[in-house]
């Protein structure tokens, strides 16, 4: 049993540090299915979200030598799910928890996206600097 759970553990590590590899992994297998393009894309991006929330808080972590990363990341998923959850409340008089959450979800995936493209990019050239 511990030797499955290293492996498991060893896997989810490797697959946050390169968090594209889900996305393509999850959109092959997909379409491969037969789901149609919006859909399949819809549900790499579900996968990929948690794997770029470690990525990118390891990354901020690492960059700015500090280890409240995660924790960043975690009050920024809150406070937007707070003003969306707001917002269609006072658009619609009640929130419909499941558009919420999709919605929260697929914001957080293109703002990760870009955390992770721009936090690589700092750390190399902290590297090469150095």
């Amino acid at each position: 049993m511990g030797v499955f759970l290293g492996l498991l553990l060893n896997g989810f590590i490797f697959l946050s540090l390169v968090p594209f590899i889900p996305f393509v992994l999850t959109y092959v297998i997909n379409r491969l299915k037969g789901k149609e393009k919006k859909p399949a894309i819809g549900m790499a991006m579900d996968v990929t979200t948690p794997f770029l929330y470690i990525s990118v808080a390891a990354l901020f972590n690492n960059t700015f030598n500090t280890k409240t990363g995660f924790y960043i990341f975690l009050l920024i998923l809150l406070l937007g799910i707070g003003l969306i959850g707001g917002a269609q409340n006072r658009l619609k008089g009640k929130v419909d928890y499941k558009r919420l959450f999709r919605a929260v979800w697929r914001v957080s995936f293109l703002l990760l996206s870009i955390g992770y493209i721009a936090l690589l990019i700092t750390g190399i050239l902290q590297y090469i600097t150095q």
